[in-house]
This record gives C-alpha cells, structure tokens and sequence, in this order.
C-alpha cells in the first residue's frame, strides 16, 4: 500500500515573497544612498583640492575660489546649498592647530589677494546629507541616523 501525502503549497511562494522582498528592498535602497553620499563626498573633496589649486596663484581672489568649488559641485548639489570657506589656516603653522571642523570653520577669513607668499590656507566645503539624500530623511531604518550628517572636504594649500 503507498501513501502519498500531498501538502496544499499553494501561496507559500507569495508569502516567502512578501517576507524576503521589503528587506531585500531595503537593502538595496541602502547602498544606492550611500554610495550616492560617497559620490558626493569625493566630488566636494575634488571641489575643495581644485579650489586651492587655483587660490595658490598670485592675483587670485577668494570669490574667484569659491565660485570654482561651486563650478565642480554643480555636477552633484545645487550650489544654494553649499557652504565654502576660504581660511588662514597659519595656526597650522605656529602653536596648537585647530583639531575639530568648527574650530577649522572658526578660523579667521583670508582674502587671497592680501595673502603673503608661503602663508597656508584652507578650502573647505560642507553640505547638509538631507539636500544631497536620494531617499528623504524619514526613509524608515535610514533618514533618522542621518538628519544631522555633513558631507564635508577641505584642502590646505600654500599661496604662491
């Protein structure tokens, strides 16, 4: 005699479907976002490196520098919300430099044409995570870490 059980599957395929699929989903929105921040960050960074590049040369100005960092972000944030500073960073030079980024962004403001030669300055950029977020801000599991996240680059040069 043969038994032969036959189990009623039907539905299971939707029901792993519908366990598997909101995490997988997840998932994947994740790493869009982050690596959309990371894409961001490199290009302020790239932005900022630029920006020095051009303030080291003699008759450079320091708006010319910041519509420079503006120029290279365009590509990946509206320049609203971008904040560029130009600093003298000569405390980096004498004393005890400044080690966190509101001590960077509190240092005294340089008009390049009024730089001496040799005289080290910063090129800093940051923008808010929420204007660049490709996912808003009260994305369940992600927008609430990242409300008050910066994306930030600098780069330190010497005028020429």
């Amino acid at each position: 005699m043969k038994y032969c059980c036959k189990v009623n599957r039907q539905g299971s395929t939707v029901f792993e479907t519908a366990l598997v699929m909101p995490v997988y989903l997840l998932f994947v929105f994740v790493l869009l976002e982050f690596g959309h921040a990371m894409m961001v960050n490199n290009t302020i960074r790239s932005a900022c490196r630029d920006g020095a590049r051009i303030g080291t040369v003699e008759g450079t100005t320091t708006q010319m520098v910041q519509q420079r960092v503006e120029e290279v972000l365009a590509s990946a944030v509206k320049p609203m919300h971008v904040q560029v500073f130009v600093k003298n960073a000569n405390a980096f030079d004498v004393g005890d430099p400044p080690t966190s980024d509101k001590a960077i962004e509190e240092l005294p403001d340089l008009e390049l044409t009024e730089a001496e030669t040799r005289q080290l300055f910063v090129v800093r950029a940051k923008v808010p995570y929420q204007e660049v977020a490709i996912l808003p801000v009260n994305f369940p599991l992600v927008g609430p870490f990242l409300q008050e996240l910066e994306l930030t680059g600098q780069a330190f040069m010497r005028h020429e």
